[in-house]
């Protein structure tokens, strides 16, 4: 296993401890120092910096403190970039040009059921299919279902609060696309999982997935690319457990990783590599198929708010609590098949609560985030 640890805010270090052999500490690059983000067009600008602050967005209201809280959908075809981010009941939509000229916002509230109160959203994401797009808004009555614009709501899934006790929430969150099939997580630790049509509303619950008992917090997946026996799911809950997986018409579970007594907030899967961020501030690395731990990050000082990954250069972003934002690669070394981590950049987002980062390319060239109390998502380009 290799641990890795940022020991000051601008100092990425390395501790080997691989075969039980005595730790070596060594520096993974001075060039890599992050720093607060100076305006677009400061002169004072470190020489070394990776990515610069572009345009911010602005929003209507502020995000909302929830893990995740930011969802992009890239349109290369329409020159356009789509951003969800939740606030209390709603959700904000909007479109943005690439220079982050907003050319579009709207609203989208959760369905109203029995209540005095309107329902909370919990997460807001687009799930990319094969053949199309749809947006997937969860709160506390249930899932709704909208083609990619938001203006046509395709499916409403109620859900069931019969099993839940009196004083315990009931709620959707952690969504994820995986071939033909949108998989939602659950407060009871289910995961649903929709059979998508090619077109109109004719989605159908097809399986429930039992391999948590608390709330599912995040989902993962990554095309199977026609392997079998592949792992292309990971599952995540509030006890820090991750549950691996492998789709197709019944979905199977090939193996847990135990918790440790913290929630995994976020969780990302490439290439056979889980990345699971948690509230203690670490990342780790797995190996999907083993479940087997090969690094541990002492990423952030804070809680981890999210993850996201460039699939193209297999890239990962980490945002805490801190308010930090770092970016890591990973790879694999072609001798042992091990993984590796290489930290390439860190930005502080000052006095700001993180709570949602993606990437907004897949090449990751560029990313944004939100932050609690933040009447804006922030926008960083590569230099």
């Amino acid at each position: 296993m290799v641990a890795v640890d940022l020991e000051g805010p601008y100092e990425p270090r390395v501790r080997r401890a691989d075969l039980g052999a005595a730790g070596v500490t060594s520096d993974l690059g001075r060039g890599l120092q992050g720093s607060e983000p100076s305006a677009p067009g400061d002169s004072k600008a470190p020489p070394y910096r990776m990515f610069r602050w572009e345009r911010s967005i602005p929003l209507r209201g502020s995000a909302a403190a929830l893990c995740n809280n930011l969802s992009v959908l890239q349109l290369p075809a329409r020159n356009l970039t789509y951003f969800g981010v939740v606030h209390g009941p709603s959700a904000q939509l909007l479109s943005a040009a690439p220079e982050g000229v907003p050319l579009a916002q709207r609203q989208l509230h959760a369905k109203e059921g029995a209540g005095v109160s309107p329902p909370l959203i919990t997460q807001v994401h687009w799930c990319v299919l094969p053949f199309r797009v749809l947006l997937v808004l969860t709160s506390h009555r249930g899932i709704q279902m909208y083609e990619s614009n938001g203006y046509t709501m395709v499916y409403w899934h109620a859900l069931d609060s019969g099993d839940a006790s009196p004083v315990q929430a009931v709620f959707a969150r952690g969504i994820a696309a995986s071939g033909h099939f949108i998989c939602v997580g659950t407060w009871s630790g289910r995961v649903l999982v929709f059979d998508i049509p090619a077109k109109g509303p004719n989605i159908v619950l097809s399986e429930e997935l039992a391999g948590h008992q608390t709330p599912i917090t995040d989902i993962a997946t990554e095309p199977a690319q026609g392997q079998d026996c592949v792992a292309d799911m990971v599952t995540a809950d509030d006890s820090g457990l991750l549950c691996v997986w492998r789709s197709g018409p019944e979905f199977t579970l090939l193996t847990r990783i135990p918790g440790f007594g913290v929630p995994c907030p976020s969780v990302q899967l490439w290439q056979g590599i889980i990345a699971a961020g948690y509230g203690n501030g670490q990342v780790h690395l797995y190996e999907a198929a083993t479940g087997n731990l090969h690094v541990q990050i002492n990423a952030h000082a804070r809680a981890i708010c999210a993850l996201d990954l460039a699939p193209e250069v297999g890239k990962l972003l980490s945002a805490g609590e801190d308010t930090f934002v770092h970016i890591w690669k990973l790879s694999r070394s072609p001798e042992s098949g091990y993984i590796e981590v290489e930290h390439c950049h860190g930005e502080c987002v000052s006095d700001t609560q993180l709570c949602g980062a993606r990437f907004c390319d897949s090449s990751g060239s560029s990313f944004a985030v939100t932050g609690y109390d933040l009447a804006e998502i922030r926008r960083f380009s590569s230099v």
